[in-house]
């Protein structure tokens, strides 16, 4: 139970830089008194004790304004942000490492008798105000823009966004290499795209990082083409690239200095 909790603190530390220390978030994080409330509740429920574990959820939802039906399955590590407005149905699954934000409900779209609600991957973000409703797979690492509607299935490692949701972003597969190499490129530039993208893609961001990319290739081309002319002619030099200038980027960063 102890090692549980301490998961739950440090993944409130890990997801929300406000944060300072245990004391407040064990003293003001209703999210994660909901899931306090919720595992309690849960087991409850298991044992067959349906009313009194209602009841708890009842008394966890004016406490912590996050209403978490008994009966749904949570995994490690889960995160709501803010937590105000969450509702999370009877039938729902939520994998490990999930976060979720306020407003979000998990709902169903039946008033059939069995599996009703979503079933949320691992690593899986939903952004505030967002609607997962009916008994479909979010595929794990997918991210949920705020404000969507997601009635259907979604990709793994997919962002979805709209009403009704749609997919946007389906991340192809990247070298280790390639990602190292683009990073090292976003530092020298001063061009922070994760930190953009990481919740939801901005079409610069995007463009930026395909421009990147193709400077990847470039570069990649014409360090081969500068070997086979040393095989050719050993006398042959490669000259040197001008450097990239720091102010010559000032205009993409975050940081600038405000004119006085």
């Amino acid at each position: 139970m102890f090692e549980r909790l301490r998961e739950d603190i440090g993944s409130v530390f890990h997801r929300d830089p406000a944060a300072r220390n245990t004391f407040e978030v064990l003293t003001n994080y209703p999210g994660l008194h909901a899931l306090l409330f919720h595992r309690f509740s849960h087991w409850l429920w298991s044992l067959g004790l349906k009313w009194l574990a209602r009841t708890i959820s009842t008394v966890a939802r004016w406490l912590t304004g996050v209403e978490i039906h008994p009966g749904a399955t949570i995994g490690r590590r889960f995160f709501i942000d803010h937590g105000m407005g969450v509702v999370i149905g009877e039938t729902a699954v939520i994998g490990d490492d999930v976060t979720l934000y306020q407003g979000v409900t998990l709902g169903g779209t039946s008033w059939n008798k069995g599996k009703r609600h979503p079933t949320i991957g691992n690593g899986v973000v939903v952004g505030a105000g967002a609607k997962i409703l009916g008994p479909f797979d979010v595929g794990e690492g997918a991210k949920i823009g705020s404000n969507s509607v997601v009635t259907k299935a979604v990709p793994a490692g997919a962002t979805v966004v709209g009403i009704p949701g749609r997919v946007i972003v389906k991340r192809p597969p990247v070298e280790e290499g390639d990602e190292t190499r683009r990073k090292e490129m976003e530092e020298r530039m001063g061009f922070d795209a994760y930190g953009v993208t990481e919740e939801m893609p901005d079409p610069v961001a995007r463009a930026m990082r395909s421009l990147l990319d193709h400077m990847h290739a470039v570069d990649d081309r014409i360090e081969n083409m500068c070997k086979a002319l040393r095989k050719v002619n050993s006398e042959y030099q490669n000259g040197e690239l001008p450097p990239l200038q720091e102010e010559d980027f000032d205009c993409v960063r975050e940081d600038q200095p405000e004119d006085k």
